[in-house]
This record gives C-alpha cells, sequence and structure tokens, in this order.
C-alpha cells in the first residue's frame, strides 16, 4: 500500500508543530517525466511577521514572500545568493506567515535522476545534504514557487515512516545569525544526509576611511 499524501490540516498548524512531524515523511516531485523522492531527515521552522527576524517574512507581505501569506500545504520557493533555490512548505492558516524550511533528506526513489542533477555529488548522501542540494535533487525552480502539495499530481508530500522519539533532535538553525538562539532546527539522529552544523558568521564592517584617503 502506497503511504497516504499528507493533508491541507497537517499544514494549518504552527511551524514549530510541523517541523518535527515533517522528518520521515517523504517529498515526491515529478519533472518532464522522472521522478525523485526525498525522505525528510533535517528541517527548519520560521515564525511569520514580527515573530522571527530570520523569517522571510518577518518585516512583512512583499511579492517575493507573498506565498507565505497564502493558503497552507503550498511550496515556497525562493532564490539565494544568487545562484541557489531553496524550498518551504508554508504553515499556519491563509492570511498568516510560517514555513518549514526543507534542510535535507535521503534520496530514496529516482537515484540515478537526483545523480544527473548533482554532478558533483560525490555520495548518495550528498544529494540532497542540504537545502539548495535538496531543492536541485528534486528539480525545483522558481516557477515552483506557490505550488500545492496537496492536490495530489506531480508534487506531493507523502506520510512515511515514523521516526522513533529517541532518534529527534532539535537544536540552533545553521547560518541564521537573527535569532540564533532559537533551537528551531529538527533532524533525525545520526542519519548520515544530515548537513553539519555551522553557526552564523557576523559580517566585518569596513572601517570609515581617514580623511584625504
Amino acid at each position: 500500500m502506497l503511504p497516504a499524501p499528507l493533508p491541507r490540516s497537517f499544514f494549518a498548524r504552527e511551524p514549530l508543530v510541523v517541523a518535527p512531524a515533517l522528518l520521515g515523511a517523504i517529498l515526491r516531485h515529478e519533472r518532464d517525466g522522472q521522478t525523485v523522492e526525498v525522505r525528510l531527515t533535517e528541517v527548519e521552522a520560521y515564525l511569520g511577521e514580527g515573530e522571527d527576524p530570520a523569517s522571510h517574512s518577518h518585516k512583512g507581505l512583499r511579492p517575493r514572500n507573498k506565498t507565505m501569506w497564502g493558503p497552507p500545504g503550498h511550496l515556497y520557493v525562493y532564490f539565494t545568493y544568487g545562484m541557489h533555490y531553496c524550498a518551504n512548505l508554508v504553515c499556519r492558516p491563509e492570511g498568516t506567515s510560517g514555513g518549514v524550511l526543507l534542510r535535507a533528506g535521503e534520496v530514496v526513489s529516482g537515484l540515478d535522476v537526483a545523480r544527473s542533477r548533482r554532478p558533483s555529488s560525490k555520495r548518495d548522501s550528498d544529494l540532497a545534504q542540504g537545502p539548495a542540494r535538496l531543492a536541485s535533487a528534486l528539480g525545483f525552480v522558481r516557477e515552483d514557487d506557490g505550488r500545492d502539495v496537496c492536490s495530489g499530481g506531480s508534487l506531493e508530500v507523502l506520510a512515511g515512516k515514523a521516526v522513533p522519539q529517541r532518534r529527534l533532535r532539535s537544536g540552533p538553525r545553521v547560518g541564521v545569525a537573527a535569532g540564533a538562539e532559537s533551537p528551531w532546527r529538527y533532524w533525525i539522529d545520526g542519519d548520515p544526509t544530515v548537513s553539519a552544523y555551522r553557526p552564523a558568521v557576523p559580517r566585518k564592517r569596513r572601517p570609515p576611511a581617514s580623511p584625504g584617503s
């Protein structure tokens, strides 16, 4: 029996509830007749406007982040560092904002496709290890922003095998300076696909130029 797709009510909850519940779930995406499935092993929760300085929605609604205010159970895709896409699942009821960043996972179907999309990966455990790699392995592009994961078809999140409570961990989010103390990253302990923790490095400000320079 195939695993059941997660319903919209699953995502219409607080990100801090949805995030750990997503561990072990399977994200399935078909593009151009090629399907890749990734079992989620690491995620990060982000709250909404005025609540979480690290969230894209913290400073309010913008054209770039409008998907975060839409119905729950939609994909929010953004471009970062001028070279990578990352993907989130929108949480909370429509009109509010919040989401879960998909940080890492294990490719459980479509390995050859994922390898072709990630030719620099030396091991299969690297294919979706990190949010940009995960998005690349699944074939996400900017046009996937706003897509519904609860309506069936080529993009859906399937219920996976429950992860034992003893293997669940939480801690600081990776590379986040604002709100760095919040333990809103969740992962499966001991899984080789989980990304390495790296704290944010504060940007150094250049000293003002001296007169006459």
